[in-house]
């Protein structure tokens, strides 16, 4: 690959994503964040000095803020098999793993960065019979895993026979899983996180409500747009509520979903507004916005990517995410993956107030200190797939 030598000009561009950023009473040193990725390195939920270490390797690179892979919520239909061997999905329930992320979060402060958990309930994507607790049914808003016969990346043997794959979500079900999400904020707080995330894309089991697909609901959890919001908004509501004013929500959402790439969850930014309005209003305070690149247009006829659109629409704040510093989206397998030199797209969005906060992943695992080096003009170290799953 041949580098691109910035000159000064490029280099001051750059130090506009290094301005700090204060949401509520929490400030990061800079915009750029680390993107929450799954991971598989928690026996029995528990992280230890080796995940301690990965996150303090990200910090000490420069990151302003790091947004951990996704931690399942204590709800026994929470966690199954995500092919990362049994069991090692972090949790945040319970001594032990609080104690895991106490100081997992104190390693990070101590290298001048902050950090929030990124809360996450698999739902319908939940293997059955796998995870804690193998014998509890997977649970969705109305019992659909979602249409078959999409495009999608999913192992053909972890996709249902079946789109529904049970019954509906009770009042009472339902009532539960949201406890289980306000637990862990709870416990989020004892672990010193600086504020929570949640996620509301992908296909799990917060975005199961918001697309119309997996939600056919017709009472106070389904409906129109709007209404199948609810359920994520009352999430944040209960979640402010025990959190306080201080500190920060940020919530992932994205258009497509592993069921179903090509699937939307609005088709106009009015579509979009009706969706995250109300989460806006119940007190998110970031909206991250998923997309495989986040230099495409999320609208026909409009500029805006959707990290520009959900910042227009609700007047949050947004971040951008997918395929910064890397040349292919998440999922793309059509050409080799090779690092971006060229941020010129990425500053100009950034620059006319797009978006507040870029999130970097897969770049991230391939050099922990990309943030410097983007700093620096230096070209970082490649991310190579076989990565993944080594504690660097």
């Amino acid at each position: 690959m041949n580098a691109i030598t910035p000159n000064s000009a490029d280099l001051d561009q750059r130090e506009v994503l290094f301005t700090p950023l204060t949401v509520r009473n929490v400030t990061f040193r800079n915009r750029i964040a680390m993107s929450p990725m799954t991971r598989g390195f928690c026996p029995n939920g528990t992280p230890g000095e080796n995940v301690v270490a990965y996150y303090r390797r990200r910090a000490e690179g420069g990151v302003g803020l790091i947004v951990t892979e996704g931690i399942a919520v204590d709800h026994p239909a929470a966690l199954g098999d995500a092919g990362l061997g049994e069991n090692n999905i972090p949790v945040l329930a319970g001594d032990g793993p609080i104690a895991g992320w106490r100081a997992v979060v104190d390693a990070v402060h101590a290298a001048g960065a902050k950090i929030i958990p990124q809360l996450w309930h698999q739902g319908a994507m939940r293997k059955p019979g796998t995870g804690p607790h193998p014998d509890v049914p997977s649970v969705s808003p109305s019992g659909i895993w979602g249409p078959l016969g999409r495009m999608t990346s999913i192992d053909p043997g972890s996709i249902p026979a079946d789109p529904r794959i049970g019954e509906p979500m009770s009042d009472e079900d339902i009532e539960d899983a949201i406890q289980a999400f306000v637990r862990c904020a709870e416990n989020a707080m004892k672990a010193g996180f600086d504020g929570i995330a949640l996620h509301g894309g992908h296909g799990y089991l917060i975005d199961n409500f918001l697309w119309k697909e997996t939600n056919q609901r017709n009472d106070r959890w389904g409906g129109d747009r709007t209404r199948r919001s609810e359920f994520a908004a009352e999430i944040v509501r209960r979640i402010r509520a025990v959190i306080g004013e201080d500190l920060p929500i940020f919530f992932r959402f994205s258009q497509w979903r592993q069921q179903d790439f090509r699937s939307t969850l609005a088709d106009s930014p009015e579509e979009l507004g009706e969706v995250l309005r109300p989460l806006a209003e119940a007190g998110v305070d970031v909206f991250d916005a998923s997309v495989r690149y986040y230099n495409s247009p999320a609208f026909k006829g409009y500029p805006e990517n959707l990290a520009g659109w959900a910042k227009r629409l609700t007047g949050k704040l947004s971040m951008a995410v997918g395929g910064i510093g890397i040349n292919q989206g998440m999922y793309d397998r059509d050409k080799p993956v090779q690092a971006v030199v060229d941020y010129a797209p990425l500053l100009e969005r950034f620059g006319r107030g797009e978006f507040d906060l870029i999130a970097v992943g897969r770049a991230m695992i391939g050099d922990p200190n990309w943030a410097e080096k983007f700093r620096a003009g230096q070209e970082p170290e490649p991310y190579r797939k076989e990565n993944d799953g080594i504690l660097t």
